[in-house]
């Protein structure tokens, strides 16, 4: 385990968090009017603006001021120390940061203690599906959005996309941990450097002359509607093919799990009336702001083929035809025609017709279901990858940028 390392696992299964926190959308027209009401949000009401013209008021200004002043490096350095969720923000934190980082770190007053607790169980006993979702579905998925691919291409990162993905994984795991929002835990601080680093990308990608070139039309990235898009890359899509699978899920269960992801989305700074407040609302919104805008870039082909060498890597029995078969299950073959996954034409009719019933009898609704030996191999390999995704591991710290990507 600790030669294999968590640094690859997390990699592996964190596109969720590589591309997933850098941006969304479309080309240019592509995406319809915004016409999802704020009435079925957590807030309940609203302004009604298009998120797509919306970013981070609070966060966007100081960062932008933090890397002007040339603070980044000192910043950064000071920021290591801030680990877990009751620490006290470390001394020497230029005051306007600090001032914005402990209102930024604050809990919303609807999260729910019991429910977060409920989720992290949830998580936990449904982990096999939910980590493969995260990284073989979600993960890919995100590479089938265009800007959500080029702002990670452009941006610092895209120069060591492999530790990209392993810094802005962290992001996804924590979601996930036990003690996630628990003063043990680390999720807080997780999302506090996350937005600053979502409010740092605003600030100096629109200064690349490639990202300009092929925004789509996008002159700030990262609106509230990019990391919406992301949400339901994540939350809403794994709820949803878990129940297509015919996943056993209570509906305390799915309300904590929605809740946990509600609650994020607030910790990255989303405002509280494009949150939906109910997985129907989420569907909709999900149907509204997601579904139009996949598609292929050269850029996402690019992400596509770092992740699956990473995913090839972990020698957890996953093959390069086993994962692109499973994911053109998972997420049909028109995104896998748009991410260039191979054809495993075999394969894809083996787990289409068997993975129904392994689902069937690991929820205990049919005795032991007669399939073929590859899908117990691949069902074992999912349960190492997840296995690998939840263990202990070096932390990752998560940078600051201070410039783009050279050209």
């Amino acid at each position: 385990m600790e030669g294999l390392g968590r640094r690859k696992m997390l990699m592996a299964g964190g596109a969720l968090g590589v591309v997933g926190a850098l941006g969304a959308a479309s080309p240019a027209g592509a995406r319809p009017l915004w016409t999802w009401a704020p009435s079925a949000s957590i807030a309940g009401t609203g302004k009604g603006l298009d998120p797509e013209w919306v970013w981070d008021e609070e966060a966007d200004p100081v960062l932008a001021a933090v890397i002007e002043r040339g603070d980044v490096a000192r910043v950064n350095t000071l920021l290591k120390r801030w680990t877990r969720n009751d620490q006290a923000l470390p001394a020497g934190l230029p005051g306007d940061l600090k001032e914005f980082m402990e209102h930024a770190r604050q809990m919303p007053s609807w999260a729910d203690r019991a429910k977060l607790d409920r989720a992290a169980r949830f998580s936990k006993t449904k982990g096999i599906y939910v980590g493969a979702l995260y990284g073989l579905g979600s993960g890919l998925m995100s590479t089938a959005i265009p800007r959500e691919a080029r702002a990670v291409y452009y941006s610092k990162g895209g120069a060591d996309m492999k530790d990209r993905i392993a810094k802005t994984a962290r992001l996804g795991y924590d979601i996930g941990d036990l003690d996630a929002y628990l003063p043990q835990g680390s999720m807080t601080v997780t999302a506090v450097k996350t937005r600053m680093v979502h409010a740092a990308v605003r600030h100096l990608l629109p200064q690349s002359p490639g990202w300009s070139g092929t925004s789509g039309g996008q002159t700030i990235p990262i609106s509230q509607a990019d990391i919406m898009v992301t949400w339901h890359s994540l939350a809403t899509f794994v709820m949803r093919r878990m129940k297509e699978w015919g996943v056993r899920i209570n509906a305390a269960d799915s309300e904590a799990y929605l809740h946990v992801w509600q609650v994020s989305a607030h910790m990255l700074g989303v405002s509280d009336e494009y949150i939906p407040a109910t997985w129907d609302a989420a569907y909709a919104q999900s149907k509204q702001v997601l579904d139009p805008i996949l598609a292929h870039s050269p850029e996402g082909e690019a992400l596509t083929n770092v992740l699956l060498g990473i995913v090839a890597e972990l020698d957890a029995g996953l093959t390069r035809p086993l994962i692109s078969a499973f994911t053109r299950y998972t997420l049909g073959s028109d995104i896998g025609d748009m991410i260039g996954l191979s054809k495993q034409p075999v394969l894809e009719k083996l787990i289409a017709s068997a993975w129904p019933l392994l689902v069937a009898f690991r929820e205990g609704l049919v005795p032991l279901p007669a399939v073929p030996a590859v899908l117990w191999t691949l069902e074992e390999a999912i349960r190492k990858f997840v296995l690998l995704f939840l263990s202990e591991g070096r932390p990752i710290a998560i940078d600051i940028p201070d410039v783009n990507r050279p050209l």
